[in-house]
């Protein structure tokens, strides 16, 4: 399990591909490594990836087709950057919400707004995720625990989408204050909001509403 929280960016240094599979090697600061053993669940942009090799500062994670077809980490090059959460471990405060790393959808930056202080990115989701998406829900974007802002439905020429507002500590602490329309990040739907909305809906249907 994951908070959201991301502790940093780390960069991928190196590249091994293979038929609808990846190696990516990225560099971990000192603080990210400790404890860090082959086996553990580290979290790329949202994605939860186990470690399968270490060499000092180097940490190699393997990307799997699905991986490579879902999630953004499949566009990523050697000098790109990923946010990295480590697992939550029991005791641990919970700041962000609670998230599994597993990315359901990438949704495209399609507007930004800068103002003096913090920045409104504006995203737009393929219409299945749409029915998850509430003013002041939790989402999360590249690996990042936030809070939607507010919610554009789909149109007839395009998805629906959200809003979130960041803060300078965000925009400095991951990747999203290097994002730029036409980028791709992933999304995580909040487990409880998912779960509500499908409950309701299966009630629903069973009651042919």
């Amino acid at each position: 399990m994951f908070t959201g929280i991301v502790q940093g960016t780390a960069e991928v240094v190196a590249i091994q591909e293979a038929e609808a599979f990846r190696t990516h090697v990225v560099v971990l600061p000192e603080a990210l490594r400790e404890g860090l053993e082959p086996g553990a669940s580290v979290s790329h942009n949202g994605v939860c990836l186990t470690v399968t090799a270490i060499d000092g500062e180097r940490v190699s994670f393997d990307l799997m087709r699905e991986t490579l077809r879902v999630t953004n980490l499949g566009d990523l090059a050697v000098g790109d950057r990923v946010n990295i959460e480590r697992a939550a471990r029991f005791g641990d405060e919970i700041g962000g919400h609670a998230m599994s790393g597993h990315v359901m959808a990438m949704a495209e930056l399609v507007e930004l707004d800068e103002a003096p202080h913090n920045r409104r990115l504006w995203f737009e989701v393929p219409r299945a995720l749409g029915r998850f998406l509430f003013d002041k829900g939790y989402i999360g974007v590249d690996g990042i625990s936030l809070t939607i802002g507010e919610v554009h439905p789909a149109g007839v020429a395009h998805g629906p989408g959200f809003c979130v507002d960041l803060i300078p500590e965000t925009l400095a602490r991951t990747t999203l204050g290097r994002r730029g329309p036409g980028d791709r990040v992933n999304i995580e739907i909040d487990p409880q909001t998912q779960a509500i909305v499908e409950t309701v809906e299966r009630l629903l249907e069973a009651r042919g509403a």
